[in-house]
């Protein structure tokens, strides 16, 4: 056990030893989680009276943590989703304390118990075809901006892939001619290939010969050669879809973000009759189930099984041929 069961050495060991080098989580993930410790360190300071560096493992108690998570609700105002969030991340910590630190044991339990928030989930937005031809049609091809635009927008809606990935894309990633695909490192540091079709080739060829990037050159960069930011992505999305609107009016329902086009992709490919173990592998999920959202949002397929139902008032059964040969071949 640390002395006075000091919370600095393991919070630091936790993020160098588990996040980083074992685990080797995505930049993305480790700011998140050190986000959330700036939270918690922040109110602890202002509740308990110490800086944090003097804090110890017992003042980070379950009635504290709850207490934390209750400030973040009321507060600061922070949805169920981002709640949960936060204590996924204390409750990642914790699990790695347990290994650290059994003289805690039991107050560790008593942290791993509180539970998420049950909370609402909306169903996800996605573009119709309308929708996406207008969007497509709305960057200006005839500059160079409009020209990237049209191709990040492109491979957005029909690879499925999240904004980190795209911006993360270098020229060497994308392979035309036969099997066209682009590959990308993903979630879980897993690498994936995305086909891509024929359309996308020719808009990818014609913006590869414009770009005329090195092949470890960013494949969409900003207006100073270098990487686009995720900001950068939903500002350039953000003025399209303004220009698309006037298009297709139903634009103007919907707030459309970079996540937006990724469930578009799925909506697409389950449409198109994909089974849901391989949108599953296409957008690099972890596990099937995950793809049961666009299930639940595609009216049009619950209209398909509408459409195979029994009519309300209409008498059910099974079909009895009123021919006695039929009915011999039907008995068969």
């Amino acid at each position: 056990m640390t002395s006075c069961g000091n919370l600095s050495a393991p919070l630091e060991a936790f993020f160098t030893e588990r996040l980083i080098r074992q685990r080797q989580a995505s930049p993305h993930t480790v700011a998140s989680y050190r986000d959330t410790f700036r939270l918690l360190l922040k109110y602890a300071q202002e509740q308990i009276k110490k800086a944090p560096s003097d804090l110890c493992l017992d003042d980070i108690d379950a009635p504290f943590v709850a207490r934390f998570l209750d400030h973040l609700e009321k507060d600061r105002g922070n949805r169920t989703r981002s709640r949960n969030a936060r204590l996924a991340a204390i409750h990642s910590f914790f699990r790695f304390l347990a290994f650290q630190e059994p003289g805690y044991s039991l107050h560790i339990q008593r942290v791993l118990a509180i539970p998420s928030k049950k909370h609402e989930r909306p169903l996800i937005a996605f573009l119709t075809r309308p929708e996406i031809d207008a969007l497509l049609a709305a960057p200006d091809r005839r500059t160079w901006a409009g020209t990237r635009d049209h191709a990040l927008l492109l491979v957005a809606v029909q690879t499925g892939l999240r904004v980190s990935e795209l911006v993360s894309l270098r020229c060497a990633d994308v392979l035309l001619g036969t099997g066209a695909h682009v590959r990308c490192l993903g979630k879980g540091r897993k690498e994936r290939a995305t086909p891509l079709t024929k359309q996308a080739q020719a808009v990818l060829q014609t913006w590869l010969k414009l770009r005329a990037g090195s092949r470890d050159s960013p494949l969409f960069p900003n207006a100073r050669g270098g990487k686009l930011s995720r900001d950068g992505v939903e500002y350039l999305l953000e003025r399209h879809v303004a220009k698309a609107r006037e298009f297709s009016p139903s634009l103007a329902r919907k707030r459309v973000s970079a996540h937006v086009l990724r469930h578009t992709t799925a909506v697409q490919l389950l449409q198109a009759g994909v089974d849901r173990s391989v949108i599953a592998l296409w957008l690099g999920h972890e596990s099937v189930e995950t793809t049961q959202i666009y299930l639940d949002a595609d009216l049009a397929i619950k209209e398909e099984i509408l459409e195979k139902t029994v009519p309300l008032g209409a008498k059910s059964g099974r079909f009895r041929p009123d021919d006695s040969l039929l009915a011999f071949l039907s008995g068969l």
